[in-house]
């Protein structure tokens, strides 16, 4: 059975699988949203309806855990997925300057990803590098020491690579 928009055949049918793993196990929650977000790349209403349903917990008990953790998704995210830092020293060194010229060019905001799924944009806290701020991390990748005007070229990077990756 599908769940609507976000949920095909085989990814319901998986749900169903982690569901039933974990139904008659306490507190078994947070693993079961891990692995559903494994399967879907993100937690969707629909997926968590049928996981709070599944498991015989209130929804607003379901989306109160999701929106809590840090680590669960309520929208898509992009295949290269985009964390400006926005901690003190990145901020202070134009960080949020950096954030607008990506969301600019790539005509999304926060939390949102580009309509062909190839980026998503997000603010983080602090990844660590403060002595390389401000910095950006697209996956793992590490950008540091930047200004808004090197954006561009570090997007262009991917397009093209993605254009590589369709000649093949």
């Amino acid at each position: 059975m599908s769940c609507g928009c976000c949920c095909t055949d085989n990814k319901s049918q998986e749900l169903d699988k982690i569901i039933a793993k974990y139904k008659d196990s306490r507190g078994a929650l947070i693993t079961v949203l891990h692995e559903a977000q494994e399967v879907y790349g993100y937690l969707p209403l629909s997926v968590q309806k049928r996981i709070a349903e599944g498991l015989n917990v209130p929804l607003s008990e379901v989306y109160g855990v999701v929106t809590f953790y840090t680590q669960f998704f309520l929208n898509p995210k992009g295949k290269y997925k985009i964390n400006v830092c926005l901690g003190t020293a990145c901020y202070v060194k134009g960080a949020g300057q950096i954030y607008d010229k990506i969301s600019e060019i790539l005509k999304i905001k926060g939390g949102e990803c580009t309509p062909d799924g190839l980026f998503s944009l997000d603010a983080c806290r602090c990844v660590g590098a403060c002595g390389l701020a401000p910095v950006v991390m697209i996956n793992d990748e590490v950008y540091g020491r930047l200004v808004a005007d090197d954006v561009p070229a570090i997007l262009q990077k991917y397009i093209d690579q993605e254009a590589e990756l369709a000649k093949a």
